[in-house]
């Protein structure tokens, strides 16, 4: 649901606005077009000015053209974007004349760009560390290079953004994760999600393609985002010539997602080495195409797999890649499997990215393959589990993990849960509970 200004709620808002309030720099980072240049315009104060025939004045005398509504808003800080080949070359050329010469207060959009001025920033903050002097995005993830890295360290706070969640497409507060670790899952009868929960998960959540108005739109954006990404952000922070090759890879990723990660399956069709594919499947996870999830351990588990998953970070990107739709979906039982479990990995990765307390993500599984598709500890106090149906019945035997889970958290366990397809939630004992998907994103306590 769309606010008043033509805008989903995005409620990593609040958590932005909080870290401005106290920290010097902080970066939002995440996929191309999930949002992030429109989330930072949005963390500054604003003045407004006064739409007439077609012109606005701004406070400064300065006009721009508009032509949809009577009023608009402008931060109260500049705006650089590292996309301008202009201000790339400047900020590459002279990187502490570009960042002494930049204003109080000032966004700098996609910073993995221009790794040389991270030094210059540091420099800057360290002169004068003044909330909220400069707020930075990145379309990968820029800490990961190791210079970048010992220069932002303790100077910058980090802000993930994700796609769009469901809870912020149906613009309602989601309060799941509390419930998660409360074990408070009374709820009214919520009907079955059956095809539309399908649909959900071929859409995906970047804002452009929810925008397209059919399937076949929606994953022709899908198919270009793609082909940008890896021929322009892969360009940034790879020597690689061969593009194709990680088309394909991203191909087999998609078609393995939900599994666990196998490096030796994806790089047999290739001509290249074991390591070099596996740099590859890194470079993916940079630009946030892929993710890999690890395995969760414990003293009191000696078979468990400590090989991590492989997911997709957005369903409708992984559809698109392997050709599938709605239709299609539905007539492959064991895909549409492993594509709802990403979906709800997905779903909850961005709930908890504005959620109070920091969450870590895990998978279990051991060697008689007695798995939990999703471990969440709260720190070191507490752990839940999360196991994934796509079906419309749950059976005491669907519990088998996340007794498991139990047994090796002990006081540390708040609950597990089976998700499914169904309209009740119906405890079977211990803490243990089945509950209806929609759950994730329609049992709120205020609509936005």
């Amino acid at each position: 649901m769309k606010t008043e200004s033509g805008l989903y709620p995005r409620y990593a808002e609040h958590p932005l606005k909080e870290a401005l309030s106290d920290s010097p720099a902080v970066l939002i980072h995440g996929p191309r077009q999930c949002g992030k240049t429109t989330l930072a315009r949005m963390a500054y104060p604003s003045r407004y000015a006064q739409w007439d025939d077609g012109l606005v004045a701004q406070d400064d005398g300065s006009v721009a053209q508009w032509d949809n509504g009577d009023r608009v808003e402008w931060s109260n800080a500049n705006y650089i974007t590292f996309d301008d080949d202009v201000a790339r070359n400047a900020a590459e050329s002279d990187p502490i004349g570009f960042v002494n010469d930049l204003p109080d207060r000032v966004i700098l959009d996609e910073v993995q760009r221009t790794p040389s001025i991270f030094t210059a920033l540091k420099m800057a903050i360290d002169r004068d560390r003044k909330p909220g002097r400069f707020l930075l995005t990145g379309s990968s993830q820029v800490l990961l290079v190791p210079k970048v890295s010992d220069s932002l360290a303790g100077r910058v706070e980090i802000i993930r953004l994700h796609p769009l969640a469901q809870c912020e497409l149906s613009g309602r507060r989601p309060v799941f994760l509390d419930r998660l670790f409360s074990g408070d899952f009374k709820g009214p009868q919520l009907p079955r999600s059956s095809d539309r929960l399908v649909d959900r998960i071929v859409a995906g959540g970047f804002p452009a393609a929810l925008a397209r108005s059919t399937e076949g739109r929606r994953r022709n954006w899908y198919v270009s985002y793609v082909e940008t990404q890896l021929q322009r952000d892969v360009r940034d922070i790879a020597h690689i010539s061969d593009h194709e090759v990680m088309t394909r890879l991203l191909g087999i990723a998609a078609t393995q997602t939900a599994r666990l990660y196998n490096l030796l399956d994806m790089s047999a069709t290739f001509s290249l080495s074991r390591p070099t594919i596996g740099k590859y499947v890194e470079i993916l996870e940079r630009i946030f195409l892929v993710e890999r999830l690890p395995a969760w351990q414990n003293n009191r588990l000696k078979r468990s797999v400590k090989a991590p998953k492989l997911h997709v970070c957005d369903t409708g990107i992984g559809c698109a890649m392997i050709g599938a739709n709605s239709d299609s979906l539905k007539k492959d039982r064991d895909l549409l499997g492993q594509y709802l479990e990403s979906f709800v990995f997905q779903e909850l990765k961005r709930q908890s990215s504005w959620y109070g307390d920091p969450l870590t993500f895990f998978h279990y599984r051991d060697k008689d393959k007695v798995e939990v598709d999703l471990v969440i500890e709260k720190g070191s106090i507490a752990v839940a589990g999360v196991e994934v149906k796509a079906s419309s019945t749950v059976r005491a035997s669907d519990f088998r993990g996340l007794r498991k889970l139990m047994n090796a958290a002990g006081d540390r366990f708040a609950g597990g849960i089976v998700l499914y397809d169904g309209e009740m939630c119906w405890s079977f004992g211990d803490g243990l509970t089945a509950v209806p998907i929609r759950m994730l994103w329609e049992a709120s306590e205020e609509a936005v």
